[in-house]
């Protein structure tokens, strides 16, 4: 009875609390529990290379950081930088501009850069949680689960990415408050979004295909039953328009940098040059990247006749299996936009991507899946799925973040 008397009263103001602030409890909590793994294995990452013990600031700027750091202090190079054999080498092209020049106007006001970016990082990390609970709620989810889904979202292995110097924070804040927009069909106000997020992280021409696949789902409720699925003139052409602004958004740094460095294909060069250490140098061929991939790593692991044969039945496996998820009850409970997202997502990165170290935060747009796996009341499952998520960032913090020596792969 005692302890029942203790946790009543925390309880109460726990229920009394507003969503946002019960939110931003989560968030908050969740950021103690990583930036403990972070400096943990900030002592683990120099005891490795025999150097100082790094602080938070200067861990958190590591790797792509770096990247990010040089643009938002000098900018995009005019030429694109090449070896000896003429090949475009890796560079600043591949890093979108809106964080790290947002960064750079701080850094000349005399903010230092790891300082400023993580600060930027935790508040657009705030924003996504805040913004994902309204997305799960708007998918018509009960506050418990919305609630829980924030949970996993705050917990998963990448959720590092919440408060380091990379643009993934502020990518996924900028695409829930775009796919809430849809949810409302609040779709001129969306148009300016799709711009900000296309020149954030690359997933306008996803977006683009999602609101296709939108429209002609819209399209056929219509034609089915037009009294309980209106589609008005005004609200199909609001929907064009911003598929087709999200389309151009999505080319336009591609075409930034054809217009600064004077060659065509240099966003796609740059890019490229991240493959190089797995497949060596080649042009962009749409899909053909998780197929190289697949059989690298397959052959990497040992598994015997590894090859493009094998890597295309594991792709078509994973394929399966994610269309099997969708079509569970607890996908269904996400809403049939945020299905949509899904399958239009998956669809772009396996046109472009190729599998490696990265692959983990850019699955981070995925993560509106979470939502599903909070739809089970079970106490247990519930508990499991978040020691599970620390668990990851242990793992992905150990393999991915921290820098040991002959380490090349960037997270």
């Amino acid at each position: 009875m005692a302890d029942r008397r203790l946790i009543t009263p925390a309880l109460v103001r726990w229920r009394l609390l507003p969503w946002w602030a019960r939110v931003l409890v989560v968030f908050g909590a969740s950021r103690i529990v990583t930036t403990i793994v972070l400096l943990c294995f900030g002592v683990v990452q120099a005891r490795e290379t025999g150097g100082a013990v790094p602080d938070l600031f200067t861990l958190s700027a590591n790797w792509d950081g770096q990247w990010y750091w040089s643009i938002a202090a000098g900018g995009y190079p005019s030429e694109l930088p090449t070896n000896d054999a003429g090949h475009v080498v890796e560079n600043a092209w591949a890093f979108l501009p809106v964080y790290p020049l947002f960064l750079g106007l701080f850094m000349r006001l005399g903010f230092p850069f790891p300082i400023i970016a993580v600060c930027v990082t935790l508040a657009a990390g705030a924003c996504a949680a805040l913004l994902f609970e309204r997305l799960l709620r708007g998918a018509g989810m009960d506050a418990a689960s919305a609630l829980f889904g924030v949970v996993l979202l705050c917990t998963a292995p990448v959720s590092p990415m919440f408060q380091v110097a990379y643009a993934e924070a502020p990518g996924l804040a900028l695409l829930f408050l775009a796919l809430l927009l849809v949810q409302r069909r609040r779709f001129v106000v969306l148009l300016p979004v799709l711009i900000v997020m296309s020149l954030t992280r690359p997933t306008g021409l996803a977006f683009a295909l999602f609101l296709l696949l939108y429209l002609v789902l819209r399209i056929v409720r219509w034609r089915r039953t037009p009294d309980a699925h209106p589609l008005p003139r005004g609200e199909f052409a609001a929907i064009v328009g911003a598929g087709l602004t999200s389309f151009g958004a999505g080319l336009a740094w591609p075409g930034i940098a054809w217009a600064v460095t004077g060659s065509p294909t240099a966003y796609t060069d740059t890019e490229l040059a991240w493959r190089v250490g797995y497949v060596g140098h080649g042009g962009l061929v749409p899909f053909e990247g998780w197929l190289q991939g697949f059989a690298f790593w397959l052959r990497f692991a040992g598994v015997p006749g590894a090859g493009l044969a094998l890597a295309v039945v594991v792709v078509l496996v994973l394929v399966a299996l994610f269309a099997v998820f969708l079509l569970t009850p607890w996908a269904r409970r996400l809403g049939v936009e945020l299905r949509l997202w899904l399958v239009s997502y998956l669809v772009y990165l396996m046109a472009v991507f190729f599998p490696q170290s990265s692959t983990w935060r850019l699955l981070l747009p995925l993560s509106p899946a979470l939502g599903a796996f909070a739809v089970p009341r079970s106490r247990a499952l519930r508990v499991t799925l978040v020691l599970l998520g620390i668990a990851g960032q242990l793992v992905w913090v150990y393999f991915c973040w921290i820098r040991v020596p002959g380490d090349w792969s960037p997270p």
